[in-house]
């Protein structure tokens, strides 16, 4: 059977089979957790800081490229380090699902949709969809880091915005 019987026109014709399946994988060993992503919310308030670290994409903090990812196509996938007591501020995608899913720790969701406000607790394994066009935050109440997936459906989001009364949304990016 050749390389394109399973669907032709998808392995580049340049690349072996290995090297084409090997430009698929992101190993754990090749990542390292990026501080940096985010750190303009952390050199504001240090309760702020959290970590990435890119599989499919770059995701929606800001960063430009990482060539250390397998090319988005139709979604981004990273995990994020969330220390204890810190938090991922509220924040709202206009163009896009985002979906967390809880690898290890307990935290607390928060979402607001207009005057509407709820927080509830993500245990391990637990999952969420939040749809594009809803605020979202997490909040690290516990004594040891939090870790989760965290998926973005399209290949390219935009930056996500924050509540105008929230202290980030008047914050530069560097």
């Amino acid at each position: 059977m050749s390389d394109t019987t399973l669907n032709p026109g998808i392995k580049p014709a340049h690349l072996t089979m290995e090297e084409w399946v090997e430009s698929r994988i992101a190993r754990f060993e090749g990542r390292k957790y990026d501080w940096n992503a985010l750190k303009f919310q952390a050199d504001f308030d240090p309760k702020y800081r959290r970590a990435q670290m890119r599989y499919i994409g770059t995701g929606a903090t800001g960063v430009a490229s990482d060539s250390n990812t397998v090319p988005a196509e139709h979604f981004t996938f990273s995990t994020m380090v969330l220390p204890a007591k810190c938090e991922g501020p509220l924040h709202l995608h206009d163009d896009v699902e985002e979906v967390f899913f809880m690898l290890k720790g307990t935290i607390t969701l928060m979402i607001k949709d207009g005057d509407n406000y709820l927080e509830t607790i993500l245990r391990e394994r637990d999952l969420i969809s939040v749809p594009a066009g809803i605020y979202r935050g997490l909040f690290n109440h516990g004594e040891e880091e939090a870790l989760m997936c965290v998926m973005l459906g399209t290949q390219k989001p935009h930056i996500p915005t924050y509540p105008e009364d929230h202290p980030l949304a008047s914050v530069k990016r560097n």
